[in-house]
């Protein structure tokens, strides 16, 4: 009976322990895979080596991963510099080539030939050439007791000297970023080619399939990809966009895998995580999602909502406010998951029994103590008496943000600004440039969206900002108005000189002193004067002075965190926009009390989605076709198509279009999205529930050939 007993109990007990073994937490440098992780990822499954994922003396899978346009990850998959990464990542350069004549939003568009690849100007590849440690040189100069001015300006002279000594090409670029709240410092030298062009993109209805309403949700079945193409001078170098131009040779470029995932197959994903903060204190956590992010769902749901409606019922409205409505709504679904995930796995109560643990071992280490009491405690204090600075600052910047005649108005005011400056003997060449900058602005502008955006937020900023911290001027502004936000916007609309390219342009064209003194009297600009006005005075000068003080703690609480505990946790960086390699598991999850997902969907699930005619769950006529017929091709699996899959990778925003590699580093899969349960994994990861989405390669590749018939792409790749 005992034996009974207790082989059950030991089997349990292995279990957890090896659960814990592998940890799959983590966003780790890829230079130094080998001296931390490679031992453990070989332990989870990995066949490969830490020198084939990063290597400057041979070509490794860093040299197939580029940062996209600054705010995406894409990976290489030909040698012909064919690039992969997300449709919602492609979505602003597939938008600007469409229109109601090409809607290639709504239709897709796939360049048959070389020539009909389609130039994006702007849109820009970034590769990692090397990662060097700067720390000792960056921080050689730093003294104890210096303020973080001082300390900032002897950091940036010393970095500028890296720079400038730096053994690099003329045509490659050196970024220095610090790490670890500025504890530690890597150098990245960097090659940027300008010449991305257009490749293909599903229609709307698979690259967005579920839209707003899956997104961050799973299960999930959207084919979330589109294809560019890199394009470089004669001589394989950066050039800007010519037709003399020849697609780029990488130094190395993904084999795809066809053999798909199952359950407990290791995973990685590389990419360029935008930005963590896993290391906060619990006063800093729960502000987050009590305070912060509460205010930033309340305006942006208001404004989503305005949007839509106006959506559906005008497809011109429907064009121009697509990729609008698809950012606003991304992180406006993503902080309400990321409240309800720290809620529901208790995280402030866990964050605070890590805090006692931290406590508790620095009492125990004298010779820590005596540098560290006290540091936690200041911290937390310090972010309490933050807390209603930074929910002002945050309904401000979501009422200019979503109100684009403020941001309009914001733009103008900068600019007059630039030319007071300057003198006034700049206007007529800066008017020029400005007006340039706002055309792209009011191409996808409307008047009416844009009014009752206004009138809705205006209501709810007066509501959630107190009147010591919304400045005079507003008051006078909101009290001529009877305090009512349909008689300001109302107002606003009718008059401003604002509201279209053509009023703008009549409004600067007037003399520099005739249009300084307009915008006093302008009721869009002088609104968004008196809201900056106070912001500036009663909000940004105060949050500064403190955010400068956490700053401080927390760079301190940083080092104590790794000082104190490092025996009993390892400590990975927050992402900055560099290149990581995260690894986990593929594994399905149990987010509530007996709800439990698997790990996959399939074809079939976008068949049962399938509303006809709506603009989220419509489905193509051809991959109905394909469906019925189960015309597969090669990429199905007994008779079923896989669509997506589910991992324990950490991701975050700009891991979007990151690669999703197996054991042998081959390419299964493409990364768009998180579980919305665990969104809070950018503060408190939790590998119970947080899960990352990706779409399974097999189906990008299905699109490409069978649905779209674009088989000389597939003919690029190499296929195993």
């Amino acid at each position: 009976m005992l034996q009974r007993i207790v082989r059950p109990m030991l089997l349990l007990a292995f279990t957890v322990l090896a659960l814990r073994t592998y940890a799959t937490e983590g966003m780790w440098l890829p230079q130094l895979l080998s001296g931390l992780n490679e031992k453990e990822m070989k332990g989870m499954g990995m066949k490969i080596t830490a020198a084939d994922i990063y290597s400057i003396n041979k070509g490794s899978l860093k040299d197939a991963i580029v940062s996209f346009g600054g705010f995406c990850t894409a990976e290489v998959i030909s040698t012909k510099g064919l690039l992969l990464t997300n449709h919602h990542c492609g979505y602003d350069a597939i938008q600007k080539h469409s229109s109601l004549q090409n809607n290639f939003l709504e239709n897709g568009f796939w360049a048959r030939t070389a020539a009909e690849e389609l130039p994006n100007p702007g849109l820009t590849a970034t590769f990692i050439v090397r990662i060097d440690d700067v720390t000792k040189t960056a921080l050689q100069d730093v003294k104890p007791g210096m303020t973080e001015r001082e300390r900032q300006s002897v950091i940036d002279k010393r970095l500028n000297e890296l720079r400038n000594a730096t053994r690099r090409e003329s045509w490659q670029d050196v970024i220095i970023k610090p790490f670890y709240e500025g504890n530690q410092y890597f150098l990245f030298v960097t090659e940027t080619y300008k010449d991305v062009r257009l490749v293909g993109a599903p229609p709307s209805s698979i690259g967005k399939f579920g839209s707003d309403t899956d997104n961050w949700v799973w299960p999930r079945h959207t084919g979330d990809f589109s294809i560019f193409r890199i394009y470089a001078g004669k001589d394989g170098r950066p050039a800007p966009y010519s037709q003399d131009n020849v697609p780029f040779t990488p130094r190395h470029s993904l084999t795809i895998s066809m053999k798909g995932v199952k359950p407990g197959d290791f995973t990685m994903v590389m990419g360029f995580p935008g930005r963590t903060s896993e290391y906060l204190p619990s006063e800093a956590v729960k502000q987050a999602v009590q305070v912060v992010d509460a205010a930033k769902v309340e305006m942006r749901d208001a404004a989503l909502k305005i949007m839509d409606s106006y959506m559906r019922r005008d497809e011109q409205i429907k064009i121009q406010y697509a990729a609008k409505y698809a950012q606003t709504a991304n992180y406006w679904k993503k902080w309400m998951g990321e409240m309800q995930g720290i809620k529901q796995t208790n995280g402030i109560y866990k964050k605070k029994q890590y805090e006692a643990d931290y406590r508790k071992m620095l009492e125990e280490n004298p010779a820590l103590k005596p540098r560290y009491n006290g540091v936690l405690d200041s911290l937390n204090a310090m972010y309490r008496q933050l807390q209603p600075y930074a929910q002002t600052r945050d309904y401000y910047n979501e009422l200019v943000k979503n109100v684009e005649l403020l941001s309009a108005s914001d733009r103008l005011i900068n600019f007059i600004s630039d030319v007071h400056e300057q003198g006034e003997g700049q206007y007529e060449s800066k008017r020029q440039q400005f007006l340039e900058s706002m055309q792209s602005f009011y191409q996808n502008y409307n008047a009416r969206v844009d009014h009752d955006i206004c009138v809705s937020l205006l209501d709810i900023y007066a509501k959630g900002v107190p009147a010591q911290f919304a400045g005079n001027e507003y008051l006078q502004v909101w009290q001529e108005n009877n305090k009512d936000g349909r008689n300001l916007a109302d107002r606003m609309y009718a008059v401003s000189g604002l509201t279209s390219m053509e009023k703008l342009k009549a409004f600067v064209q007037q003399p520099y002193n005739t249009v300084v003194a307009q915008i006093w009297k302008d009721p869009a600009t002088r609104l968004a004067m008196a809201l900056r006005k106070g912001f500036v005075d009663n909000v940004s000068r105060p949050l500064n002075d403190i955010q400068n003080s956490i700053n401080n703690l927390q760079r301190t609480y940083m080092q104590a965190q790794m000082d104190v505990m490092g025996s009993k946790k390892r400590f990975y960086p927050d992402a900055n926009s560099t290149l990581r390699v995260t690894y986990g598991k593929v594994d399905g999850y149990s987010p509530r009390d007996a709800i439990h997902y698997d790990y996959y969907t399939y074809l079939d699930g976008v068949i049962e989605k399938y509303i006809p005619g709506d603009y989220e769950f419509d489905v193509p006529a051809r991959l109905i076709e394909l469906y019925k017929n189960k015309d597969y091709g090669r990429y199905g699996v007994n008779g079923r198509m896989p669509v997506c899959f589910i991992a324990s990778n950490h991701t975050t925003g700009g891991n979007s279009g990151s690669p999703a590699l197996n054991a042998n580093g081959h390419l299964v899969g493409l990364n768009f999205d998180r579980t919305w349960e665990g969104t809070m994994s950018d503060i408190n990861y939790d590998p119970g529930i947080c899960r990352n989405i990706m779409v399974d390669i097999r189906y990008v590749l299905f699109i490409v050939d069978k649905f779209a018939g674009c088989t000389r792409l597939i003919d690029e790749m190499k296929l195993m």
